[in-house]
């Protein structure tokens, strides 16, 4: 006789874009968890949250003229939502080889730009590559990030015009 699985047991399934985008928004949203977050003028801070199936998130908070510069997430899916101020995505719509070279000349036609007040958002798939900047010259931003599976690397670019160069890659133990 075949042997069922309790009705109560369920097994962990991967998170998907979707429900990271869920998730970060909902978070956003918490008035009091948005508020709590400490706020340097000098520079970014951030307090890692519980996220949905295991994935990795976090709760930023962006100077006035900071950002991330170029990077993409590796093998990770993500999400993110404005929760106070404003900030703009840079991305590229163009798929990057994940490995074997150091510089590349982008197409004219694989810029993107994205303006997201509170409450705006995105997901995006894996080895999205975008910068994320917060252009106010006064009022911080604050934003909710979600990330599956948990970040293994960052992949950190410059970029001169049409010329994306790979310039370093990060660990977790380099941010964490």
């Amino acid at each position: 006789m075949p042997v069922s699985a309790s009705p109560t047991v369920t097994a962990l399934s991967a998170p998907t874009q979707a429900e990271l985008l869920d998730f970060v928004r909902r978070t956003a949203a918490d008035a009091e968890l948005v508020d709590s977050l400490p706020l340097d003028p000098e520079g970014r801070t951030w307090v890692r949250l519980e996220g949905p199936g295991g994935s990795e998130a976090w709760l930023i908070g962006w100077p006035p003229g900071s950002g991330t510069g170029w990077h993409d997430h590796a093998d990770s899916i993500g999400a993110f939502v404005t929760a106070a101020g404003e900030l703009k995505e840079n991305s590229l719509a163009a798929r990057l080889p994940t490995d074997g070279w150091k510089t590349l000349e982008l197409a004219e036609d694989v810029d993107r730009e994205r303006r997201l007040p509170v409450g705006k958002g995105r997901a995006f798939g894996h080895h999205h590559v975008h910068e994320v900047l917060n252009e106010s010259v006064e009022q911080h931003a604050i934003s909710v990030h979600a990330y599956y599976p948990p970040l293994p690397q960052i992949r950190r670019f410059s970029r001169n015009g049409p010329v994306l160069r790979l310039e370093q890659v990060e660990r977790p133990e380099d941010w964490q």
